[in-house]
């Protein structure tokens, strides 16, 4: 079995604060003229390290519908049950919170303090947005009553890939914190580094997943059809594909997060990409929302019940 969420966090919380202080500790000072106004010219100050001023109003609206994906999801655990999907509630309040402090970036654009806790919330918490997508696969599997046309068991295929996932994110939590506390120099090079590897694996292991979950869906169409059409009289938003074209779409998310991500690192941080506050909100910010906004009309805990759905009475199409 996976190990439990209190368990992660006591292992996560000590090695990630470990690293912040040491990266904290190694920081260098500056070794160049400040300009005088932080404002005059972001694209070219270097104690700034967006390279641009972080738009209050952009901030604002995604800050608001992420905590209020979270705060509609943590109702749907109480109402319908899915406690399986915490991981992507609690990833939606910490990705809010990460955002939140581009608010103390726009105040403040050279503070490297509030940049690094929102690059380490925002890069982060897809990690957990990513392991709600292996357990929900496993538990779709179990209720179709397919486990068979996974490539992998469902008891198999949440444990390697989630601690694919606790791997990923302990590399990418390393790479992120050197970076982000590193003025420039050797030390934000190696971080970036490492970060970079850390996504790219984690882009890796997602694609493999995804690859995975299609095969799953090509084979309950073509070899059972009855099962695949079972809910076909019932409202379309009841339909159990309903549900597996939710997981579709999350997946598509993710995954352009992740490519804009790998490509973002592998030009560096002061890149194009990454200096530019547009692409950060269309292709990381956007594609994340919708993947976490589907399961609220498509709230996994009405769909998956503890009763395998081949146990109810299989119409034929």
């Amino acid at each position: 079995m996976p190990p439990s969420s209190a368990a992660r966090s006591r292992i996560l919380f000590p090695l990630l604060v470990t690293v912040f202080c040491c990266c904290l500790a190694q920081a260098q000072s500056p070794h160049f003229t400040i300009p005088a106004d932080p404002f005059a010219d972001p694209k070219h100050d270097p104690l700034n390290p967006l390279r641009y001023i972080a738009s209050n109003a952009l901030t604002a609206i995604s800050f608001s519908l992420v905590l209020l994906v979270g705060l509609i999801e943590s109702w749907l655990v109480y109402k319908d049950g899915g406690k399986y999907m915490l991981s992507l509630v609690i990833g939606c309040y910490t990705f809010a919170l990460g955002l939140a402090f581009r608010f103390g970036l726009h105040v403040q654009p050279r503070s490297h303090g509030i940049y690094i806790a929102q690059y380490l919330f925002v890069v982060l918490s897809p990690c957990a947005f990513i392991a709600s997508a292996y357990v929900l696969l496993g538990r779709l599997a179990r209720y179709l009553d397919r486990p068979e046309y996974l490539a992998v068991s469902p008891q198999r295929i949440t444990l390697v890939f989630v601690c694919s996932d606790i791997t990923t994110f302990l590399v990418q939590a390393t790479g992120g914190a050197i970076s982000a506390s590193a003025d420039g120099g050797h030390m934000a090079e190696v971080g970036s580094r490492i970060f970079l590897g850390g996504i790219a694996a984690q882009l890796l292991s997602f694609v493999v997943f995804s690859i995975i979950y299609g095969i799953f869906l090509w084979r309950v169409y073509s070899r059972s059809q009855n099962l695949w059409y079972i809910d076909q009289h019932k409202a379309w938003y009841d339909d159990w594909r309903a549900l597996a074209g939710a997981l579709c779409i999350c997946c598509v998310g993710i995954l352009i997060r992740s490519v804009y991500r790998t490509v973002e690192l592998g030009e560096g941080f002061l890149g194009h990409l990454a200096t530019n506050e547009g692409f950060f909100y269309g292709l990381d910010t956007l594609p994340l929302f919708i993947a976490i906004a589907i399961f609220i009309p498509f709230w996994p805990g009405r769909f998956i019940s503890s009763t395998p759905i081949t146990q109810r009475s299989i119409e034929k199409p």
